[in-house]
Protein backbone atom coordinates (compact mmCIF):
# COMPACT_ATOMS: atom_id res chain seq x y z
CA UNK A 1 0.00 0.00 0.00
CA UNK A 2 2.74 2.27 1.04
CA UNK A 3 4.53 1.19 -2.82
CA UNK A 4 1.46 2.47 -4.09
CA UNK A 5 0.93 5.70 -2.18
CA UNK A 6 4.61 6.46 -3.13
CA UNK A 7 3.78 5.97 -7.24
CA UNK A 8 0.45 7.69 -6.76
CA UNK A 9 2.20 11.13 -5.22
CA UNK A 10 5.12 10.62 -7.54
CA UNK A 11 2.13 10.45 -10.84
CA UNK A 12 0.81 13.36 -9.09
CA UNK A 13 3.93 15.51 -8.97
CA UNK A 14 5.16 14.43 -12.43
CA UNK A 15 1.50 15.32 -13.71
CA UNK A 16 2.14 19.13 -11.57
CA UNK A 17 5.28 19.42 -13.18
CA UNK A 18 4.14 19.29 -16.51
CA UNK A 19 1.03 21.16 -15.94
CA UNK A 20 3.71 23.59 -14.55
CA UNK A 21 5.68 24.38 -17.55
CA UNK A 22 3.02 24.73 -19.71
CA UNK A 23 1.27 27.23 -17.67
CA UNK A 24 4.51 28.75 -17.44
CA UNK A 25 5.42 28.83 -20.71
CA UNK A 26 2.20 30.19 -21.91
CA UNK A 27 2.40 32.61 -19.17
CA UNK A 28 5.96 33.62 -20.01
CA UNK A 29 5.22 34.03 -23.76
CA UNK A 30 2.31 36.00 -23.44
CA UNK A 31 3.44 38.37 -20.54
CA UNK A 32 6.83 39.36 -19.14
CA UNK A 33 9.03 37.84 -21.82
CA UNK A 34 7.19 39.09 -24.50
CA UNK A 35 6.75 43.06 -23.17
CA UNK A 36 11.30 42.70 -22.75
CA UNK A 37 11.38 41.50 -26.56
CA UNK A 38 8.52 44.39 -27.39
CA UNK A 39 11.24 46.75 -25.73
CA UNK A 40 13.83 45.23 -27.15
CA UNK A 41 12.19 46.12 -30.41
CA UNK A 42 11.32 49.50 -29.50
CA UNK A 43 14.73 50.62 -28.21
CA UNK A 44 16.33 49.11 -31.73
CA UNK A 45 14.09 50.66 -33.65
CA UNK A 46 14.85 54.66 -31.81
CA UNK A 47 18.45 53.77 -32.66
CA UNK A 48 17.97 53.24 -36.31
CA UNK A 49 15.41 55.99 -36.63
CA UNK A 50 18.39 58.61 -34.88
CA UNK A 51 21.15 57.19 -36.91
CA UNK A 52 19.24 58.86 -40.30
CA UNK A 53 18.55 62.04 -38.49
CA UNK A 54 21.10 64.33 -39.57
CA UNK A 55 22.59 67.60 -37.67
CA UNK A 56 21.96 70.81 -39.43
CA UNK A 57 23.31 72.84 -41.62
CA UNK A 58 25.95 70.06 -43.30
CA UNK A 59 25.63 69.49 -46.67
CA UNK A 60 25.21 66.03 -46.73
CA UNK A 61 26.30 65.38 -50.41
CA UNK A 62 29.39 66.71 -50.14
CA UNK A 63 29.79 64.62 -47.14
CA UNK A 64 28.98 61.41 -49.15
CA UNK A 65 31.41 62.41 -51.46
CA UNK A 66 34.42 61.94 -48.50
CA UNK A 67 33.24 58.42 -46.82
CA UNK A 68 32.95 57.52 -51.17
CA UNK A 69 36.96 57.58 -51.02
CA UNK A 70 37.70 57.20 -47.37
CA UNK A 71 35.43 53.36 -47.06
CA UNK A 72 38.60 51.69 -46.02
CA UNK A 73 39.69 54.00 -43.82
CA UNK A 74 39.70 54.77 -40.16
CA UNK A 75 36.47 56.67 -41.76
CA UNK A 76 35.08 53.78 -43.06
CA UNK A 77 35.32 51.79 -39.64
CA UNK A 78 33.80 54.15 -37.35
CA UNK A 79 31.17 54.21 -39.94
CA UNK A 80 30.73 50.82 -39.74
CA UNK A 81 30.15 50.67 -35.69
CA UNK A 82 27.99 53.67 -35.70
CA UNK A 83 25.68 52.02 -38.23
CA UNK A 84 25.89 54.17 -40.86
CA UNK A 85 24.92 57.51 -38.82
CA UNK A 86 28.47 58.92 -39.50
CA UNK A 87 28.24 59.06 -43.28
CA UNK A 88 24.62 60.67 -42.89
CA UNK A 89 25.93 63.04 -40.13
CA UNK A 90 23.49 62.12 -37.58
CA UNK A 91 22.83 63.10 -34.36
CA UNK A 92 24.16 59.20 -33.09
CA UNK A 93 27.42 60.39 -35.10
CA UNK A 94 30.06 58.91 -32.69
CA UNK A 95 27.84 55.99 -31.99
CA UNK A 96 29.54 53.77 -28.54
CA UNK A 97 32.94 54.01 -29.68
CA UNK A 98 33.95 56.67 -26.97
CA UNK A 99 32.37 54.72 -24.53
CA UNK A 100 34.23 51.33 -25.69
CA UNK A 101 36.76 53.09 -25.93
CA UNK A 102 36.89 54.53 -22.23
CA UNK A 103 35.55 51.10 -20.61
CA UNK A 104 39.05 50.00 -22.39
CA UNK A 105 41.24 51.94 -21.03
CA UNK A 106 39.68 51.66 -17.90
CA UNK A 107 40.65 48.25 -17.70
CA UNK A 108 43.66 48.94 -18.64
CA UNK A 109 43.85 51.55 -15.57
CA UNK A 110 42.71 48.38 -12.98
CA UNK A 111 46.04 46.74 -14.10
CA UNK A 112 48.25 49.53 -13.89
CA UNK A 113 46.91 52.11 -11.00
CA UNK A 114 46.36 50.46 -7.21
CA UNK A 115 43.89 52.71 -6.37
CA UNK A 116 41.67 51.43 -9.55
CA UNK A 117 43.07 47.71 -8.85
CA UNK A 118 41.78 48.21 -4.97
CA UNK A 119 38.00 49.60 -6.71
CA UNK A 120 38.12 46.28 -8.55
CA UNK A 121 38.55 44.38 -5.31
CA UNK A 122 35.58 46.28 -3.41
CA UNK A 123 32.76 44.71 -4.77
CA UNK A 124 29.65 46.05 -6.20
CA UNK A 125 30.03 49.68 -4.44
CA UNK A 126 34.19 49.79 -6.21
CA UNK A 127 32.48 48.46 -9.66
CA UNK A 128 30.08 51.22 -9.57
CA UNK A 129 32.76 53.95 -9.18
CA UNK A 130 34.71 52.39 -11.87
CA UNK A 131 31.09 52.74 -14.52
CA UNK A 132 30.84 55.91 -13.02
CA UNK A 133 34.47 56.89 -14.20
CA UNK A 134 34.16 55.19 -17.29
CA UNK A 135 31.21 57.52 -18.10
CA UNK A 136 32.82 60.39 -17.47
CA UNK A 137 35.88 59.25 -19.66
CA UNK A 138 33.26 58.59 -22.28
CA UNK A 139 31.96 62.38 -21.89
CA UNK A 140 35.76 63.55 -22.60
CA UNK A 141 36.55 61.05 -25.51
CA UNK A 142 33.17 62.10 -27.19
CA UNK A 143 33.98 65.74 -26.55
CA UNK A 144 36.89 65.80 -28.72
CA UNK A 145 36.05 63.77 -31.12
CA UNK A 146 33.00 65.77 -31.90
CA UNK A 147 35.33 69.15 -31.80
CA UNK A 148 37.47 67.34 -34.15
CA UNK A 149 34.75 66.18 -36.59
CA UNK A 150 32.96 69.63 -36.57
CA UNK A 151 36.28 71.27 -37.17
CA UNK A 152 37.30 68.84 -39.99
CA UNK A 153 33.38 69.65 -41.70
CA UNK A 154 33.84 73.26 -41.21
CA UNK A 155 37.60 73.39 -42.84
CA UNK A 156 35.86 71.69 -46.42
CA UNK A 157 34.82 74.03 -48.46
CA UNK A 158 30.88 73.43 -49.15
CA UNK A 159 30.68 71.37 -46.24
CA UNK A 160 28.95 73.68 -43.77
CA UNK A 161 25.92 75.79 -44.74
CA UNK A 162 26.80 78.51 -41.79
CA UNK A 163 30.47 78.05 -40.60
CA UNK A 164 31.28 79.84 -37.37
CA UNK A 165 31.71 78.97 -33.75
CA UNK A 166 27.83 78.56 -33.30
CA UNK A 167 27.88 75.88 -35.88
CA UNK A 168 30.82 73.92 -33.81
CA UNK A 169 29.31 74.31 -30.49
CA UNK A 170 25.66 73.54 -31.53
CA UNK A 171 27.22 69.69 -33.46
CA UNK A 172 29.32 69.13 -30.45
CA UNK A 173 26.80 69.50 -28.17
CA UNK A 174 24.57 67.44 -30.54
CA UNK A 175 26.92 64.40 -30.94
CA UNK A 176 27.60 64.14 -27.23
CA UNK A 177 24.58 64.24 -26.37
CA UNK A 178 23.60 61.63 -28.65
CA UNK A 179 26.66 59.35 -27.07
CA UNK A 180 25.21 60.02 -23.90
CA UNK A 181 21.42 59.10 -24.54
CA UNK A 182 22.43 55.85 -26.65
CA UNK A 183 24.60 54.96 -23.57
CA UNK A 184 21.64 55.19 -21.34
CA UNK A 185 19.35 53.32 -24.19
CA UNK A 186 21.85 50.40 -23.70
CA UNK A 187 21.37 50.47 -20.19
CA UNK A 188 17.80 50.37 -20.04
CA UNK A 189 18.08 47.71 -23.24
CA UNK A 190 20.08 45.98 -20.41
CA UNK A 191 17.68 46.41 -17.19
CA UNK A 192 14.35 45.92 -19.29
CA UNK A 193 15.12 43.85 -22.46
CA UNK A 194 17.54 41.36 -23.06
CA UNK A 195 20.65 40.58 -23.80
CA UNK A 196 23.34 43.31 -22.93
CA UNK A 197 22.06 46.22 -24.27
CA UNK A 198 25.35 47.72 -25.46
CA UNK A 199 26.27 44.72 -27.76
CA UNK A 200 22.96 44.72 -29.25
CA UNK A 201 23.11 48.15 -30.10
CA UNK A 202 26.04 47.46 -32.10
CA UNK A 203 24.84 44.10 -33.42
CA UNK A 204 21.59 46.20 -34.66
CA UNK A 205 23.70 48.47 -36.57
CA UNK A 206 26.33 46.01 -38.42
CA UNK A 207 23.12 44.01 -39.47
CA UNK A 208 21.17 46.72 -40.92
CA UNK A 209 24.22 47.56 -43.29
CA UNK A 210 23.51 43.67 -44.55
CA UNK A 211 20.70 44.14 -46.53
CA UNK A 212 22.52 46.75 -49.03
CA UNK A 213 25.82 44.62 -49.30
CA UNK A 214 23.85 41.23 -50.73
CA UNK A 215 22.11 43.19 -52.40
CA UNK A 216 25.03 44.87 -54.13
CA UNK A 217 26.34 41.07 -54.06
CA UNK A 218 23.64 39.56 -56.25
CA UNK A 219 23.74 42.75 -58.26
CA UNK A 220 27.00 41.96 -59.16
CA UNK A 221 26.29 38.49 -60.08
CA UNK A 222 23.42 39.54 -62.65
CA UNK A 223 25.59 41.57 -64.43
CA UNK A 224 28.09 38.68 -64.43
CA UNK A 225 30.86 40.48 -62.84
CA UNK A 226 31.07 37.81 -60.44
CA UNK A 227 29.96 34.32 -62.04
CA UNK A 228 27.49 32.17 -60.38
CA UNK A 229 29.75 29.25 -59.54
CA UNK A 230 31.97 31.97 -58.12
CA UNK A 231 28.76 33.04 -56.23
CA UNK A 232 27.78 29.87 -55.11
CA UNK A 233 31.04 29.13 -53.73
CA UNK A 234 31.37 32.49 -52.04
CA UNK A 235 27.80 31.16 -49.87
CA UNK A 236 28.74 28.32 -49.18
CA UNK A 237 32.02 29.66 -47.50
CA UNK A 238 30.15 32.52 -45.39
CA UNK A 239 27.62 29.35 -44.24
CA UNK A 240 31.51 27.02 -43.59
CA UNK A 241 32.96 30.22 -41.55
CA UNK A 242 29.98 31.15 -39.57
CA UNK A 243 29.30 27.31 -38.30
CA UNK A 244 33.54 27.28 -37.51
CA UNK A 245 33.20 30.60 -35.65
CA UNK A 246 29.92 29.56 -33.65
CA UNK A 247 32.17 26.07 -32.94
CA UNK A 248 35.10 27.96 -32.34
CA UNK A 249 33.26 30.87 -29.62
CA UNK A 250 31.46 27.55 -27.79
CA UNK A 251 34.81 25.94 -27.37
CA UNK A 252 36.24 25.33 -23.60
CA UNK A 253 39.19 23.76 -22.24
CA UNK A 254 37.85 22.14 -19.03
CA UNK A 255 40.59 22.02 -15.72
CA UNK A 256 39.39 19.72 -13.42
CA UNK A 257 39.26 21.26 -9.76
CA UNK A 258 38.52 19.34 -6.73
CA UNK A 259 37.62 20.35 -3.08
CA UNK A 260 39.22 19.22 -0.29
CA UNK A 261 37.09 17.04 2.02
CA UNK A 262 36.94 18.42 5.99
CA UNK A 263 35.31 17.22 8.97
CA UNK A 264 32.94 18.94 11.00
CA UNK A 265 31.81 17.14 14.06
CA UNK A 266 30.56 13.61 12.27
CA UNK A 267 30.61 14.49 9.01
CA UNK A 268 32.09 15.43 6.05
CA UNK A 269 32.15 17.72 3.69
CA UNK A 270 33.53 18.81 0.39
CA UNK A 271 35.09 16.20 -1.98
CA UNK A 272 33.21 17.69 -5.08
CA UNK A 273 34.74 17.73 -8.65
CA UNK A 274 34.35 20.91 -11.08
CA UNK A 275 35.76 22.27 -13.92
CA UNK A 276 37.15 24.75 -14.28
CA UNK A 277 36.44 26.35 -18.06
CA UNK A 278 39.06 28.19 -20.42
CA UNK A 279 37.56 29.50 -23.72
CA UNK A 280 39.65 29.30 -26.71
CA UNK A 281 39.23 32.89 -27.53
CA UNK A 282 38.89 34.72 -24.41
CA UNK A 283 39.92 37.85 -25.98
CA UNK A 284 36.61 38.79 -27.95
CA UNK A 285 36.25 41.32 -30.60
CA UNK A 286 38.66 43.55 -28.83
CA UNK A 287 42.05 42.52 -30.88
CA UNK A 288 40.34 42.86 -34.58
CA UNK A 289 38.92 46.76 -33.50
CA UNK A 290 42.48 47.43 -31.99
CA UNK A 291 44.25 46.24 -34.79
CA UNK A 292 42.49 47.96 -37.24
CA UNK A 293 42.25 50.84 -35.20
CA UNK A 294 46.03 51.30 -35.02
CA UNK A 295 47.10 50.31 -38.81
CA UNK A 296 43.83 52.20 -40.35
CA UNK A 297 44.48 55.76 -38.53
CA UNK A 298 47.98 55.84 -39.44
CA UNK A 299 47.47 55.09 -42.82
CA UNK A 300 44.68 57.47 -43.15
CA UNK A 301 46.76 60.20 -41.44
CA UNK A 302 49.48 59.60 -44.26
CA UNK A 303 47.01 59.97 -46.58
CA UNK A 304 45.99 63.35 -45.97
CA UNK A 305 49.55 64.45 -45.12
CA UNK A 306 50.28 63.13 -48.44
CA UNK A 307 47.63 65.53 -50.60
CA UNK A 308 50.30 68.30 -50.59
CA UNK A 309 52.86 69.10 -53.27
CA UNK A 310 54.16 66.09 -55.64
CA UNK A 311 57.11 67.77 -56.09
CA UNK A 312 58.00 67.34 -52.49
CA UNK A 313 59.95 64.55 -51.30
CA UNK A 314 58.76 63.98 -47.14
CA UNK A 315 55.06 64.21 -49.19
CA UNK A 316 56.49 61.78 -51.61
CA UNK A 317 57.65 59.02 -48.85
CA UNK A 318 54.47 59.86 -46.95
CA UNK A 319 52.39 58.63 -49.79
CA UNK A 320 54.38 55.71 -50.42
CA UNK A 321 54.07 54.61 -46.92
CA UNK A 322 50.39 55.08 -47.05
CA UNK A 323 49.65 53.26 -49.97
CA UNK A 324 51.75 50.04 -48.85
CA UNK A 325 49.62 49.73 -45.85
CA UNK A 326 46.38 50.34 -46.99
CA UNK A 327 43.98 47.73 -46.79
CA UNK A 328 44.35 44.94 -49.43
CA UNK A 329 48.12 45.60 -49.85
CA UNK A 330 50.68 42.37 -48.63
CA UNK A 331 52.45 44.55 -45.73
CA UNK A 332 49.17 45.57 -44.01
CA UNK A 333 48.30 41.58 -44.30
CA UNK A 334 51.26 41.23 -42.26
CA UNK A 335 50.90 43.69 -39.68
CA UNK A 336 47.44 43.14 -39.61
CA UNK A 337 48.37 39.64 -38.68
CA UNK A 338 50.90 40.37 -36.11
CA UNK A 339 48.82 43.25 -34.34
CA UNK A 340 45.64 40.53 -34.16
CA UNK A 341 48.10 38.22 -32.55
CA UNK A 342 49.46 40.50 -30.30
CA UNK A 343 46.10 42.02 -28.78
CA UNK A 344 45.23 38.14 -28.29
CA UNK A 345 47.54 37.64 -25.52
CA UNK A 346 47.69 41.30 -24.64
CA UNK A 347 43.72 41.19 -23.59
CA UNK A 348 43.66 37.68 -22.28
CA UNK A 349 45.89 38.95 -19.74
CA UNK A 350 44.31 42.16 -19.26
CA UNK A 351 40.96 39.94 -18.36
CA UNK A 352 41.94 36.53 -16.74
CA UNK A 353 44.56 36.87 -14.18
CA UNK A 354 46.02 33.03 -13.13
CA UNK A 355 47.15 34.28 -10.29
CA UNK A 356 44.23 36.27 -8.80
CA UNK A 357 42.19 32.95 -10.04
CA UNK A 358 44.47 30.35 -7.76
CA UNK A 359 44.70 32.37 -4.85
CA UNK A 360 40.34 32.39 -5.60
CA UNK A 361 41.11 28.04 -5.58
CA UNK A 362 43.42 27.80 -2.74
CA UNK A 363 41.12 30.44 -0.57
CA UNK A 364 38.27 28.17 -1.19
CA UNK A 365 40.22 24.64 -0.52
CA UNK A 366 40.16 23.62 -4.26
CA UNK A 367 43.23 22.47 -5.88
CA UNK A 368 43.55 21.44 -9.03
CA UNK A 369 45.04 17.13 -9.06
CA UNK A 370 48.71 17.00 -8.91
CA UNK A 371 49.51 20.39 -8.91
CA UNK A 372 50.39 22.05 -5.60
CA UNK A 373 48.38 25.27 -4.52
CA UNK A 374 48.91 28.55 -5.46
CA UNK A 375 51.78 29.86 -7.66
CA UNK A 376 52.12 26.43 -9.30
CA UNK A 377 48.28 26.38 -9.85
CA UNK A 378 48.81 29.94 -11.46
CA UNK A 379 51.75 28.64 -13.63
CA UNK A 380 49.75 25.55 -14.60
CA UNK A 381 46.87 27.84 -15.67
CA UNK A 382 49.15 30.09 -17.47
CA UNK A 383 50.72 26.89 -19.93
CA UNK A 384 46.92 26.30 -20.38
CA UNK A 385 45.84 29.44 -21.08
CA UNK A 386 49.19 30.14 -23.46
CA UNK A 387 48.47 27.55 -26.20
CA UNK A 388 44.77 28.29 -26.29
CA UNK A 389 45.45 31.92 -26.76
CA UNK A 390 47.41 30.67 -29.52
CA UNK A 391 45.16 28.77 -31.28
CA UNK A 392 42.35 31.56 -30.60
CA UNK A 393 44.98 34.02 -31.84
CA UNK A 394 45.39 31.48 -35.45
CA UNK A 395 41.54 31.33 -35.50
CA UNK A 396 41.48 35.11 -35.24
CA UNK A 397 43.60 35.79 -37.85
CA UNK A 398 42.10 33.43 -40.45
CA UNK A 399 38.69 34.95 -40.05
CA UNK A 400 39.63 38.49 -40.10
CA UNK A 401 42.10 37.93 -43.26
CA UNK A 402 39.36 36.08 -45.20
CA UNK A 403 37.52 39.36 -45.93
CA UNK A 404 41.05 40.86 -47.42
CA UNK A 405 41.33 37.72 -49.95
CA UNK A 406 37.65 37.71 -51.16
CA UNK A 407 37.62 41.52 -52.03
CA UNK A 408 41.34 41.07 -53.38
CA UNK A 409 40.29 37.58 -55.44
CA UNK A 410 36.38 38.36 -56.34
CA UNK A 411 35.81 42.34 -55.62
CA UNK A 412 33.05 41.03 -53.06
CA UNK A 413 31.46 44.55 -52.17
CA UNK A 414 31.06 43.82 -48.61
CA UNK A 415 33.41 42.32 -45.83
CA UNK A 416 32.24 39.18 -44.99
CA UNK A 417 33.86 37.98 -41.44
CA UNK A 418 36.22 39.15 -39.96
CA UNK A 419 34.83 41.77 -37.25
CA UNK A 420 31.51 41.76 -38.40
CA UNK A 421 31.33 37.96 -38.31
CA UNK A 422 32.33 37.54 -34.87
CA UNK A 423 30.44 40.96 -33.58
CA UNK A 424 27.07 39.08 -35.23
CA UNK A 425 27.88 35.57 -33.77
CA UNK A 426 29.01 36.66 -30.23
CA UNK A 427 26.02 38.81 -29.67
CA UNK A 428 23.53 36.04 -31.17
CA UNK A 429 24.58 33.32 -28.80
CA UNK A 430 25.06 35.63 -25.63
CA UNK A 431 20.92 36.82 -26.37
CA UNK A 432 19.79 33.15 -27.01
CA UNK A 433 22.14 32.41 -23.65
CA UNK A 434 20.18 34.72 -21.90
CA UNK A 435 17.00 34.29 -23.31
CA UNK A 436 17.09 31.24 -22.38
CA UNK A 437 17.98 31.11 -19.12
CA UNK A 438 15.39 33.46 -18.26
CA UNK A 439 13.01 31.56 -20.05
CA UNK A 440 14.38 28.78 -17.54
CA UNK A 441 14.01 30.54 -14.65
CA UNK A 442 11.05 32.05 -14.57
CA UNK A 443 9.65 28.11 -15.64
CA UNK A 444 11.13 27.26 -12.46
CA UNK A 445 9.77 30.32 -10.61
CA UNK A 446 5.95 30.18 -11.91
CA UNK A 447 6.03 25.99 -10.88
CA UNK A 448 7.50 26.70 -7.61
CA UNK A 449 5.01 29.95 -6.90
CA UNK A 450 2.09 27.26 -8.47
CA UNK A 451 2.99 24.82 -5.88
CA UNK A 452 3.08 26.94 -2.95
CA UNK A 453 6.92 26.51 -2.22
CA UNK A 454 7.15 29.84 -1.32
Amino acid sequence: MSLLKNNSSLAQKNQDFASGNKVAKSGILSGDLKKRILFLLLALIIYRLGAHIPVPGINTQELAKIFSGSSSGILGMFNFFSGGALSNSAIFALGLMPYISASIIMQLLTLLLPTFENLKKEGQSGQRKIIQYTRYAAVLFASFQALIISTGLQSEPNMVLDPGPGFILTTVVILVTGTLFLMWLGEQITERGIGNGISMIIFSGIVSSLPTAVSSFFELVSKDTINVFTAIIILLLVVVVTLFAVYVERAQRKVLINYAKRQVGNKIYGGQATHLPLKLNMAGVIPPIFASSIILFPATILNWLGSGSSDNVFYRVLKDISINIAPGKPIYMLLYAIAISFFCFFYTALAFSSKDTAEQLKKSGAFVPGIRPGIQTANYIDGILSRLTLFGAIYMILICLLPEFLVLKWQVPFHFGGTSLLIIVMVTMDFMSQLQSYIVSNQYGSLLKKNNFR
